[in-house]
């Protein structure tokens, strides 16, 4: 059986529940908000996986994650994205460029890359950003450019990352369910 799966960073439930207090004042936004248990931080998107696959990301994960430390990530600022993006595809918090989660993708997708011959990354920049909605384009588009909800806000959201997770994600008709098949500490 395959599993589609990615590695994240989870946030705690007073993280998840200051979010969620956003989410409450744009309802009216044309988009499918994503439910507060399911916010969290995508590292890596890996796809669909073997049970014997999961098993060797599992032990790559461990072994990179005794290479790092617990860290801290802030995130400032709710904004549609990506920005430029016209319409956007979705409002996201988004995070300050931190060094380890650079440090850490990049030594996660190397390891990645030797260890399991079916990953194969995107090299796409990323950003560190948690998905609070996904915007329904064309009913967007269908709002008054003056019209549409201003979502731009500055916000003070910081937390310790102490370890990341194995994902995988459940496609469903009422949107994805996310369960933790693993978490891997940090040191």
């Amino acid at each position: 059986m395959l599993h589609r799966i990615f590695i994240a960073i989870n946030l705690s439930e007073k993280i998840k529940n200051k979010l969620n207090d956003f989410q409450l004042k744009h309802l009216d936004l044309p988009a499918r908000w994503t439910k507060k248990e399911n916010l969290h931080i995508t590292l890596l998107f890996i796809g669909l996986a073997t049970e014997e696959e999961i098993k060797t990301i599992s032990k790559t994960i461990k072994e990179v994650s005794l290479k790092h430390s617990s860290f801290l990530l802030k995130f400032n600022e709710i904004c549609y994205g990506p920005r430029k993006k016209m319409p956007p595809r979705m409002v996201w918090a988004i995070g300050e460029k931190s060094e380890e989660v650079s440090r850490l993708r990049k030594e996660l997708k190397n390891s990645l890359v030797s260890n399991l011959k079916s990953f194969k990354p995107d090299n796409k920049a990323h950003s560190i950003h948690i998905t609070l909605a996904r915007i329904n384009e064309w009913n967007f588009r269908k709002i008054e450019p003056e019209e549409r909800p201003l979502i731009e806000e500055f916000i003070s959201l910081d937390f310790k990352v102490n370890s990341i997770e194995i994902m995988e994600s459940q496609l469903k008709k009422t949107g994805p369910e996310y369960t933790i098949l693993e978490s891997i500490q940090l040191q």
